[in-house]
């Protein structure tokens, strides 16, 4: 049984035990460390800090001059070896078209992903409940996409 498996056979013993069906994972943590799982060992503190500069990464945004709309500033590309990332400036005149592209196409995926665990988990809920209780959602995002947008030059509008 893999280390996921074992975890997720926690989560059930934890929901069987206390009868909850809200988690507070904090809380499942506890439990487990209760009946006997150890504490992970912590991160390297180069690791912690990699995860606190990836994270300020992340949240760079800032204003297109023409639009005014907001962009992030830096972007994950995948690296050669699976798994590890390697970050661009989006306004870096050195960041090429095939960098950038990798990360778009990974970005896009992500949504792909998560459209499909979205459909599936539906799918299955319609499946399982009365008719009166179905839930439909459209999964063609480009309208919405499109509202949010103007939206946002709406507000500046506004401002």
């Amino acid at each position: 049984m893999s280390k996921i498996q074992e975890l997720q056979k926690l989560i059930r013993l934890y929901r069987e035990e206390t009868g909850k069906s809200e988690l507070d994972m904090h809380e499942v943590a506890l439990f487990c460390f209760s009946k006997g799982w150890p504490f992970p060992v912590p991160k390297s503190p180069a690791d912690m800090l990699a995860s606190l500069l990836r994270d300020a990464a992340r949240q760079v945004v800032r204003t297109d001059k023409e639009s005014g709309r907001p962009y992030r500033g830096y972007h994950a590309v995948p690296s050669d070896s699976q798994g590890t990332f390697y970050w661009i400036d989006i306004d870096d005149p050195e960041t090429t078209f095939g960098n950038m592209r990798k990360s778009m196409v990974r970005r896009r995926e992500q949504m792909v992903d998560d459209g499909v665990q979205l459909s599936l988990d539906l799918d299955h809920w319609n499946s399982i409940r009365p008719d009166d209780e179905h839930i439909t959602l459209p999964m063609d995002l480009g309208l919405d996409i499109e509202w949010r947008k103007n939206a946002m030059d709406d507000d500046k509008k506004a401002a």
